[in-house]
């Protein structure tokens, strides 16, 4: 019996009781102003108190708590410095790690799944996780060929615990907004609870892993482990040892840094325009930097070793060209055509006129890192593009307001921006523009893409010299 369903009335009652919490900081706060502080200091402060709540209670839960938590933490660069470093500790330990399940709980779950002889199939199975999150743990094992593998068991109960936990959250995000300023969490929450169907299915986990690890063998820069075997609720892989991102985040030099960044620039959209799909859940605890084939060589020779494809979006044609062509105009200052083309994808609605400088401007945050050959993600600048769209009084913030995001955007919109707040965490220095060059559909115009397609200079030799 898992711990989830039979927890369902303190799991309530934990994430019921921050609504409470941050109603009564609120009016703590509302005290201290009329004590004669700054609205700034007591904001900043009740900031702090309320996030560090938020994220004690979400590390303790598994569901949908944590998955919440999860995609919250790769935004921690948008908060203020002095509010944000004294929980950054729990936002790193909600990227790598939940409590685990009773070894009792896994066994049963092993044989009930893969059938009383399931160690037959294994030469060794270690008992403690090697990882544990939202909805599953991994364990370390040897398959029965004598593979390294790891063991991903989900935990009973997972479904009704995530699906309960998302709607919870789903009714007070109003509250939580603020925490952190320029994401809007209501989507957010929103997109989770419609993905716990495919999260829960490993099935489709296995599927989509598979075509990445087919399409990215033997690549110099990316490594997907093969599945290994699958069945209801496990799912067991090749085993993959690297440096966690979160420790190249915490403790790694600029080149480290530097390295893990492009390539996950590079993942980022070539994996969308090679395989048809989205990798959809980018915080740093599904990704490792690989430097077995380099243990004394320079970071450049590091790859970027990706985990966990239980969140996926299926976009067989890759990127949307709009996206690629917007963005060569907006480098090209042409904000009407931007605006043109926009409404046309149903981002403006037809009942709303809009500014196009004012959209230009908004959009900087994706535009900005490619204006440049090389541009460098920080927190401050991460926090002035959020302050920017948070503000109230500010002119982004009510245009943002009136923008409309088509659903079929909506995914790819937010693995976009938890891309560019986990390079803000690093600190990564990008050739942003290259990779968009290389592979986003339509940035380059056609004829300049045409030309960088492979073996395109050869047919050009040979037309010229058949003439």
């Amino acid at each position: 019996m898992s711990d989830l369903p039979r927890k369902a009335v303190t799991r309530t009652a934990k994430l019921a009781a921050l609504p409470l919490g941050i109603a009564g900081r609120a009016t703590w706060g509302l005290g201290k102003r009329i004590g004669g502080y700054s609205a700034d200091l007591v904001g900043s402060e009740l900031q702090q108190r309320t996030a560090e709540q938020l994220f004690k209670v979400l590390g303790e839960l598994k569901g949908g708590a944590m998955k919440f938590g999860q995609a919250l933490s790769v935004f921690e660069s948008a908060l203020p410095e002095e509010v944000a470093k004294p929980y950054r500790a729990a936002l790193t330990r909600l990227q790598e790690a939940a409590p685990p399940m009773p070894v009792s709980t896994v066994h049963a779950a092993l044989a009930e799944r893969m059938g009383e002889d399931w160690r037959d199939l294994f030469e060794e199975f270690e008992d403690k996780p090697s990882a544990a999150a939202s909805i599953g743990q991994v364990h370390r094992g040897v398959w029965h060929d004598g593979r390294p593998v790891a063991v991903k068991v989900q935990y009973p109960g997972a479904g009704e615990a995530l699906l309960s936990d998302l709607n919870q959250l789903g009714r007070f995000v109003r509250l939580l907004g603020p925490l952190i300023p320029g994401v809007d969490i209501k989507p957010l929450v929103s997109e989770l609870r419609d993905r716990v169907s495919e999260e829960l299915d490993y099935g489709l986990e296995a599927q989509a892993q598979r075509e990445y690890a087919a399409e990215f063998a033997g690549d110099p820069d990316v490594h997907v482990p093969d599945v290994v075997y699958q069945c209801e609720q496990v799912l067991v892989t090749e085993w993959m040892e690297g440096v966690p991102l979160s420790e190249v985040i915490k403790d790694g030099s600029q080149e480290e840094r530097d390295r893990a960044g492009q390539l996950l620039a590079r993942f980022l959209f070539s994996g969308t325009a090679r395989t048809g799909l989205l990798h959809a859940d980018p915080h740093p605890g599904n990704f490792r930097l690989l430097t077995k084939d380099a243990p004394d060589g320079p970071p450049e020779k590091w790859r970027l070793g990706v985990m966990d494809f239980g969140t996926v979006d299926r976009l067989p044609e890759g990127l949307p060209p709009t996206i690629g062509v917007a963005l060569r105009m907006a480098l090209d200052g042409d904000a009407e055509a931007v605006y043109e083309l926009l409404c046309g994808e149903g981002f403006v609605k037809p009942t709303v006129e809009l500014d196009p400088e004012a959209v230009l401007d908004y959009l900087l945050p994706i535009i900005e890192p490619a204006q440049t050959d090389e541009f460098t993600f920080s927190r401050s600048w991460m926090r002035e593009q959020a302050a920017r769209l948070a503000d109230p009084r500010s002119p982004a913030y009510q245009l943002g307001k009136q923008l409309n995001l088509p659903p079929s955007y909506l995914l790819i919109h937010r693995v976009t921006l938890s891309t560019i707040g986990v390079l803000c965490q690093l600190g990564a220095r990008i050739r942003m523009r290259e990779e968009m060059e290389d592979w986003v559909p339509g940035f380059l115009p056609e004829e300049d893409a045409e030309a960088d397609l492979p073996g395109a200079d050869d047919e050009d030799e040979v037309t010229e010299t058949s003439a």
